[in-house]
């Protein structure tokens, strides 16, 4: 059920007399599909209000909203009629609160009702690993993911890329060789993700030349992948070798995102390339990015670090959103650059904005 039948499909379901279980649940997951979280609240208030009782498929339904939404609230009342349901245990619902629980933060919440599950399968441990990762709770991911591999639950790609962050942020290079080893020797798929996940860990551990291999490797690069293979690059202050990977994407017909050109920007700061960085200036007004504070950010230091202050503050004025970061990169550029009244101004002005 797309967008632009919804309606169509909301007229027929309220001329229908008897409406069903299976009926209500068909309009719940149409309006989940397309992202319509304030009707599919609406429907299922509706249901509840009618004398059809909500099945396991409504309740998954109903709490993948408030996972993706972060609605904690609402997501802990339905918990309650959960469990007034019977369908506490059901996989499926108790997967889905648990990614709730997990994106909300409410780890303690999580972890309960992790232990009370009489069943636990892939789904359920990589959620929990994927909620300590998102959190930067690395050291209680890397638990997690020994405690999985010890139940005899065999990890997939999935787990791989949600678990390889925590190894990246430890700096635990062994361990990295160690999960590619597994990955290697029990088959896993290497989907974009999951080379991505492992391109970022032997950059971030200094080996350059596995990352490469990797990317080189595989058989279906795309733009994420080039991001990261730039990110990389600029890390360990390969700056040409970044610049040539942006060449390169575009050569392909690849359009590069917003992460993609905010990091081939520093690759032209460190190399004074100003022409080149002019030229990602032009791609990213053209696929309208410069809206972006972390893009604006990062063209400010690029013209700085070019010697245009000039065009860096014509930047910063443009930037219909100003976070801290922004205006510390150009009050940070004109302080090294010998302008400290300048930077004084930028830091009165950035008071006034209410910005701190």
């Amino acid at each position: 059920m797309y967008n632009g039948c919804i309606q169509d499909a909301w007229h027929l379901f309220v001329k229908m007399p008897d409406k069903d279980c299976v009926l209500w649940n068909v309009m719940l997951h149409g309006y989940v599909k397309i992202g319509e979280s304030n009707n599919s609240v609406r429907m299922f208030l509706e249901m509840r209000s009618s004398e059809v009782k909500p099945n396991a498929v409504t309740f998954a339904c109903i709490l993948s909203v408030c996972a993706s939404e972060a609605m904690i609230g609402f997501g802990t009342q339905l918990y309650g009629l959960v469990v007034a349901c019977g369908l506490e245990s059901d996989s499926p619902v108790a997967n889905i609160l648990l990614a709730m629980y997990s994106k909300c933060q409410y780890f303690s919440d999580a972890c309960k009702l992790f232990d009370m599950m009489p069943r636990t399968d892939l789904v359920t441990w990589n959620g929990m690993i994927s909620g300590y990762t998102q959190s930067g709770l690395m050291l209680e991911a890397s638990r997690l993911f020994q405690d999985m591999i010890s139940t005899s639950v065999k990890p997939d790609s999935i787990t791989f890329a949600s678990f390889l962050p925590s190894v990246v942020e430890q700096g635990n290079m062994k361990q990295g060789k160690e999960i590619h080893g597994y990955i290697v020797r029990h088959c896993v798929p290497l989907d974009v993700f999951l080379q991505r996940a492992l391109i970022d860990v032997y950059f971030k551990c200094r080996n350059v030349e596995m990352a490469f291999k990797i990317f080189n490797q595989s058989t279906r690069t795309d733009v994420v992948m080039c991001t990261a293979m730039i990110s990389g690059f600029v890390l360990n202050g390969m700056n040409s070798d970044a610049l040539e990977i942006f060449r390169w994407l575009l050569k392909q017909k690849m359009r590069p995102n917003s992460l993609t050109v905010a990091s081939v920007l520093p690759a032209c700061a460190g190399l004074a390339a100003l022409k080149f960085g002019k030229e990602v200036h032009g791609n990213i007004l053209k696929h309208g990015f410069d809206g972006r504070c972390y893009v604006g950010s990062a063209l400010i230091d690029m013209y700085a670090k070019s010697g245009r202050l000039d065009l860096a503050h014509r930047v910063l004025q443009r930037l219909t959103e100003r976070d801290a970061v922004c205006w510390n990169s150009m009050i940070t550029s004109y302080s090294q650059n010998g302008k400290p009244e300048e930077a004084l101004d930028l830091f009165r002005q950035m008071g006034m904005g209410g910005v701190k």
